[in-house]
């Protein structure tokens, strides 16, 4: 004799199947080209806060030794800017190379020039 709850467990399982299936669907896919654009992106920030602070500080050390108030701060300042940029822009350049060697040929384009 069938109990009155088997009916009731069958429709739960099935709705416990399609929560999971709506779950997996909506779960956030963890791609790892997101996750290395994210990690470059945090690079590039310490890199030129970095850069900046650490000629800021260099050039305060020059003028707290060397008794050259101002000028030793913006030299610092200035270099370390420049040095922060450097580094970006190579650091750039090389991660560009790199996903372009990873992506590989471009794809022809087609002539629509009418002769």
């Amino acid at each position: 004799m069938p109990t009155t709850d088997d009916p009731h467990d069958e429709a739960r399982k099935r709705l416990s199947a399609r929560l999971e299936a709506f779950e997996a669907e909506r779960a956030p896919k963890n791609s790892t080209a997101a996750q290395a654009f994210t990690g470059d992106g945090f690079r590039f920030l310490g890199e030129v806060v970095g850069g900046v602070l650490g000629g800021t500080g260099l050039g305060w050390l020059v003028d707290r030794f060397m008794h050259t108030q101002p000028l030793g701060l913006i030299g610092g300042l200035l270099v370390g800017t420049g040095f922060s940029i450097y580094v970006a822009v190579t650091g750039a350049a090389k991660r560009t190379k790199q996903a372009m060697e990873e992506a590989g040929p471009l794809p022809p384009v087609p002539d629509d020039e009418e002769d």
